[in-house]
């Protein structure tokens, strides 16, 4: 095989769209160069939101920062990086972090132990600066994909996902989406090392880093039906190590082999094969009294991936694509956990709005302007709506 050309990557194509050559991986300005618009774009939507949510605090009298970098699973990142993981199971459910996974905590402390100011000051500073590689890499392969125009109309509409704001909290989606967008561009473009280190740090970020892992792995292995490659197979087996890797830490802590799996219980977060799923859908579409907003959003942006995921596979999206929002999918809607966090969950799973993205891309300027104007606004109430008005948490 040749030390210089990316290996050849099985992939499907979508119909309609041109496949441009990515940037050289050498020359990062004018890649950036190229990226631009786009990551303007996600700046606008990402600021209009916090502009929405700083009137509203004001006029509840509630500071922004607070909300941003130290409620809910904040609090328990930051925990991590003050005081360590727990060494025992314990008895108090929802009560156990080392349901967490390790790398953002992990990143939280050593950068502070460098910076000036607060750890939660610095959690936010890295979600922020993840969220602009996220976006980044978002548009990277939707540029490869389907052209500039489509990359930058991805990229805007991750930015406005219904819990978008979650992107500028002290939280790990950023971070994760990060290493997924460059996973699996680095996967359409047969780099398998840059592959395999994405699947690993995206494995020791969230418990859904199984699915990027899944890409790589799933790619990588149809890739030697037609070429033999050592770097693909070596891909392919190291694709899960970051998440295995923790979840053995986590046994070996425990004394148990299914000690992640045992603190996951004591979260609720059992598979269930959708069962808690299709009675939260039941109870709140069922009802005569007026469901609450935010549950209502959660549950439409469900169904709404299901179905883009559908037409994801109708489109013949490329492999590492439909195995990456397949996988992710699957894990939200067949856990037995919490509901309410579950349209957050799904936020890395931007190759989903990519039929959307494509469809204004051909569309008229009059609806892409109307489609991304409501996107934009919908997310500003959405987010301030989750922090502000809904009773539990993000």
């Amino acid at each position: 095989m040749s030390s210089t050309a990316p290996d050849t990557v099985p992939s499907g194509h979508i119909p309609g769209t041109r496949r441009p050559g990515p940037p050289s991986a050498t020359a990062p300005r004018p890649a950036l160069r190229r990226a631009a618009p786009a990551l303007a774009g996600y700046l606008a939507v990402r600021f209009t939101g916090l502009a929405f949510l700083a009137v509203w605090a004001h006029r509840r009298h509630h500071g922004i920062w607070p909300m941003l970098a130290t409620q809910w699973d904040s609090r328990w990142y930051l925990g991590i990086a003050d005081h360590g993981y727990a060494h025992a199971l314990g008895v108090a459910y929802d009560h156990n972090n080392l349901a967490f996974f390790p790398l953002y905590p992990l990143l939280v402390k050593a950068v502070a132990a460098v910076t000036p100011g607060t750890r939660a000051s610095t959690g936010l500073a890295l979600a922020w600066l993840a969220s602009l590689a996220a976006a980044w890499g978002v548009f990277a392969v939707g540029d490869r994909l389907a052209g500039r125009r489509t990359g930058v109309l991805l990229t805007v509409l991750w930015a406005a996902y219904p819990v978008g704001l979650v992107q500028w909290m002290g939280y790990t989606e950023s971070l994760f989406t990060a290493f997924a967008a460059w996973t699996l561009y680095a996967v359409l473009a047969g780099r398998w090392w840059w592959a395999a280190a994405g699947a690993v740090l995206a494995g020791l970020t969230r418990p859904t880093g199984i699915a990027v892992a899944a890409a790589v792995t799933v790619t990588a292995l149809l890739s030697l039906r037609t070429r033999f490659s050592a770097r693909a197979l070596a891909a392919a087996l190291a694709a899960p190590l970051g998440w295995c890797a923790y979840v053995g830490w986590v046994g070996a802590r425990l004394g148990r082999w299914d000690g992640y799996f045992a603190v996951q219980r004591m979260w609720h977060n059992e598979v269930d094969g959708g069962a808690q799923t299709v009675r939260w859908l039941r109870q709140l579409f069922g009802q005569v009294s007026r469901p609450e907003l935010f549950l209502v959003v959660v549950s439409v942006t469900m169904l709404v991936s299901v179905v883009l995921f559908g037409c994801a596979v109708a489109d013949r999206q490329p492999v590492p694509l439909l195995v990456f929002g397949g996988v992710l999918l699957l894990i939200v809607l067949t856990s037995g956990g919490v509901y309410f966090p579950r349209a957050r969950f799904l936020l890395p799973g931007f190759p989903l709005l990519l039929p959307l993205a494509g469809y204004l891309a051909r569309a008229s300027r009059r609806l892409r302007v109307l489609t991304l104007t409501a996107a934009v606004l919908g997310s500003a109430y959405c987010g301030a709506y989750m922090l502000l008005v809904w009773p539990s948490a993000p």
